[in-house]
């Protein structure tokens, strides 16, 4: 008798399994879908969140960490990443702040060992670490960089445009074909109002570098949703593990496709995993990446890891070319230093006779004569808080902040610098120490994989034993724990003794040419088969045409401005007359 009751039961309860499963189908169709109409949301609410993050900086630390959850679809990574992009802004400063100390590095940051393990914002020494990292652009034009990222959904945890196409450089306005419109000569098929304006004086492919947190876990996810941006590595049985394989175990661990068209522009990315990254910004494993941050970037989406590694990059940087320099010099001298760096050693640089270098050869030139307003607003934050550098040039402003105001005023797509730009082309002057201890410290502060090749250059002139060389590794590679939180480090006699060398400049030239050679070299081999040979070849020949255009149209400069320059003493009187 019990059983017409239990039919009875289950019936009626079937009833609602059913209603109750439709609405759970429905919620999950609808949870799949909903980033098809973020972006647009996003559109609508960019200018309040940038509007918030300037006046409350501790609210979007507080809400990063709950936006950045991972998540186990494709859609879903898509939507826990984006709104991040907006909450990982950095603070930007105003000048002439009261609270000056909030633009200075506090003391003993580097020996820290507590930073190392920095997984939100608010683990930073304080709210404005690293704002000197954010170069101000356009905003349109910043908007259009960051709607790439959108097109996306796998998840991107860090992202940077770079190059010529997002920053000026002098002598690359692209106008190569003389009365030719210079839209026919864009690579862009359909670019936005805002990146044609931003590079009216000569179109250029964007420049994008995305850091990952799952190297294979990301290439499944954009094989699935741009396949046709993959080379022939895409038919390989278990495709993403191959090319995982690929970006992490071969050249400098990053994987490039080149010429994406992404929003109507045309665009190459590389995709590194932030473990990598943070690595080479740190200890200047290759300097693959770490040189591209040396220079004015514009960072699209933040990671605080990256943020702290990136200050230490900056930072080294710095100090390599201080001890590269002699005891006076200018700003441009200081960054042309700088920028050169991840130039030393790449084979793009090297002049093949009959055929030239695939690179200009006044690359670095370019680079800091159109964007000194941008490295400053990068070093001069860390000039002010080492203690062996000044300027010494009257016109040194003396309030906070002013190098981000020269730099908003000059940073665009004029690749000539203004007249009115603090300093003239040259910059400010500046005189550093030439203490044996004050350079020593900076010896003993240099990236660990980078100085121990600085090491043993000079383990081989000073003769040093084996033993003795062990025990001052030993000591150089000891570090603070927990319970001695800043563990100084500090130069001993034998950095000093380093530091005191004439030959310093040519030997630490040397030691960074042993760091990039090799990355750059079998990172330009592994482009044939990550790009594919047609998309490779196309690259090489596209960077050569450029570097004739650029050396054709110097060599002009040259001559011009030698036919028309005064040739004696008494022709230059006449013509002052």
């Amino acid at each position: 008798m019990a059983l017409p009751k239990l039919a009875t039961y289950s019936v009626a309860h079937r009833s609602l399994a059913h209603v109750g499963a439709g609405s759970f189908m429905l919620g999950q169709i609808a949870w799949h879908y909903r980033p098809a109409y973020t972006p647009s949301l996003r559109l609508l609410s960019t200018t309040p969140r940038m509007n918030e993050q300037k006046t409350s900086a501790q609210t979007a630390q507080q809400q990063q960490p709950q936006q950045s959850q991972p998540s186990t679809t494709s859609s879903s990574s898509s939507s826990s990443t984006s709104p991040s992009s907006s909450s990982q802004s950095s603070p930007e400063p105003t000048t002439g702040s009261a609270d000056d100390s909030n633009f200075s590095l506090p003391a003993g940051w580097e020996d820290d060992p507590q930073l190392t393990n920095v997984k939100q914002f608010s683990d930073l020494p304080h709210r404005y670490f690293g704002y000197n990292q954010h170069i101000k652009i356009n905003e349109d034009f910043k908007e259009s960089l960051r709607q790439v990222l959108w097109q996306f959904r796998a998840p991107i945890r860090y992202a940077f445009a770079y190059g010529s196409g997002v920053f000026g450089q002098v002598g690359g306005s692209g106008q190569g074909s003389a009365g030719l419109d210079p839209k026919l000569l864009s690579p862009h098929p359909n670019p936005p109002k805002a990146v044609e304006e931003w590079q009216k004086g000569g179109a250029k492919v964007l420049d994008f570098i995305f850091g990952v947190s799952h190297t294979q876990h990301w290439h499944s996810l954009n094989l699935t949703q741009h396949p046709d941006h993959y080379s022939a590595l895409q038919y390989l049985p278990y495709s993403s593990a191959a090319i995982s394989w690929v970006q992490d175990r071969l050249g400098a661990g990053v994987y490039f496709n080149p010429y994406i068209t992404v929003n109507g522009v045309m665009i190459k990315y590389g995709v590194v995993n932030l473990d990598t990254l943070a690595h080479d910004l740190s200890d200047w494993n290759t300097l693959y990446l770490a040189g591209r941050l040396q220079k004015p970037v514009k960072i699209l989406r933040d990671d605080p890891r990256i943020r702290l590694a990136n200050q230490i990059n900056l930072l080294s940087a710095l100090r390599t070319a201080l001890l590269m320099l002699p005891e006076k010099f200018t700003e441009r001298q200081l960054y042309e230093k700088i920028a050169g760096l991840s130039y030393m050693g790449d084979p793009r640089m090297v002049y093949v006779p009959g055929l030239g270098a695939s690179e200009n050869m006044s690359k670095v030139h370019n680079i800091v004569g159109a964007q000194l307003p941008g490295f400053r607003q990068l070093y001069v934050p860390l000039i002010e808080n080492l203690p062996n550098i000044d300027f010494t040039d009257s016109r040194t402003p003396t309030g906070s902040g002013w190098e981000k105001d020269d730099a908003i005023r000059h940073t665009g797509s004029n690749v000539e610098l203004d007249e009115d730009v603090l300093g003239g082309k040259d910059g400010l002057s500046l005189t550093q120490s030439m203490s044996p201890v004050m350079r020593g410290n900076m010896v003993r502060r240099l990236p660990k994989a980078f100085r121990m090749k600085l090491y043993y250059q000079y383990r081989k002139k000073f003769q040093i034993p084996g033993s003795a060389f062990d025990e001052i590794v030993e000591q150089a590679n000891s570090v603070g724990s927990t319970s001695e939180p800043l563990n100084r480090r500090e130069g001993g006699e034998f950095e000093q003794r380093i530091a005191d060398q004439d030959d310093l400049s040519s030997v630490m030239a040397k030691c960074v040419q042993g760091t990039v050679q090799w990355p750059a070299t079998s990172q330009t081999i592994k482009s044939f088969f990550t790009a594919g040979v047609g998309r490779a070849w196309r690259y090489y020949k596209d960077k050569r045409k450029r570097s004739k255009e650029s050396s054709g149209a110097k060599t002009t400069d040259d001559q011009a401005s030698s036919k028309d320059g005064p040739k004696s003493d008494g022709e230059a009187k006449e013509k002052k007359e």
